[in-house]
């Protein structure tokens, strides 16, 4: 699904024929500035820019846009909003660019009030655009800046509170747009700023077992070169993991497959495609396809899928 950034128009495109949809009436504003978030019922999640405090979904079964409600405190400003993070417990952390803070509680749906972020001497830090990532302890790591001004400050919404965490060196020099964010299959977040430096960021903390993907049907023996299929529970994860402003994507609710030989302890991954769904925090039976690379080391290994940095328990293979 994609949308007009200048109307209110969406359209869904069918990968099997190459077709396009129309799709997406009664949306209430244009689409310029806002992001989607992928809730686990399949429905997706927007911050109006230009509607006060109204939030909207869209609901796949009847193509069309629904108000979810008053945020409470408004999170656009300059037509601007921050990234929205789903979290494990099916609620999502969404960002202002003024500042405030809100989530979205899936299971209820309703909005309460987050925490704002904290005002320094430049003034109130916020993400007018910016990135946000999902840490594996289900944390979500914030990017802030002053809008205008140079300096970002860097933070973890726990659920309740706002902890402030380490800097990147380049913090000093910039603003919350410059940044990026992307899950790492280890689960740390690679985070980059359009400089030479590249930056890893580590959560103290530890995924919670049920997060983990779960493998249910796996070959005994792969050859290099082979294509495959496993299949099993959560292997598109919990959440989209990162988000943005509007401006930039990185989601990663898809499985990747990684296979380690016992022998030298050395880690291959196998390219994933052909998912059989797409959907976060979904626990039915779904699976993917994985192509062995040529490079393969051979013999007894052992095989996980992992998604959204988190790995599954490790299956037995054997590489030919």
């Amino acid at each position: 699904m994609l949308a007009n950034a200048d109307t209110s128009e969406q359209a869904i495109l069918n990968d099997a024929t190459l077709t396009w949809t129309a799709t997406g009436t009664g949306k209430a504003d244009i689409n310029n500035e806002e992001g989607w978030t992928l809730l686990p019922n399949k429905q997706l999640l927007t911050v109006d820019a230009r509607n006060g405090t109204n939030s909207e979904l869209y609901v796949p079964a009847s193509g069309k846009w629904h108000s979810a409600g008053s945020t409470i405190v408004e999170l656009s400003a300059g037509l601007e909003v921050g990234p929205a993070v789903l979290r494990p417990n099916g609620t999502v952390f969404a960002t202002g660019a003024g500042g405030h803070t809100a989530v979205y509680d899936t299971s209820a749906d309703a909005w309460r009030i987050g925490p704002d972020f904290p005002v320094v001497s430049a003034g109130q830090l916020a993400i007018a655009d910016g990135p946000a990532a999902l840490l594996i302890d289900g944390n979500v790591l914030c990017d802030t800046s002053v809008p205008g001004d140079l300096g970002t400050y860097f933070f973890e919404f726990d659920g309740t509170n706002l902890n402030q965490v380490p800097a990147p060196p380049n913090a000093p020099f910039e603003q919350a747009f410059y940044g990026r964010m992307l899950v790492l299959p280890t689960g740390q977040i690679l985070f980059t700023d359009g400089s030479a430096d590249v930056e890893i960021y580590a959560s103290v903390g530890s995924p919670n077992p049920h997060w983990a993907p779960r493998i249910q049907s796996a070959p005994g023996t792969v050859a290099r070169g082979g294509s495959y299929v496993v299949s099993g529970h959560l292997f598109n994860g919990l959440s989209q993991g990162a988000a943005y402003g509007d401006d930039a994507q990185s989601a990663t609710n898809y499985p990747l497959v990684r296979i380690t030989n016992l022998g030298t302890g050395h880690v291959f991954y196998s390219r994933t495609h052909d998912h059989s769904s797409m959907a976060v925090a979904f626990g039915g039976l779904v699976s993917t396809h994985f192509d062995v690379p040529f490079d393969q080391e051979t013999g007894p290994s052992t095989l996980v899928v992992v998604a959204n940095g988190i790995p599954s328990a490790a299956v037995d293979l054997n590489v030919q």
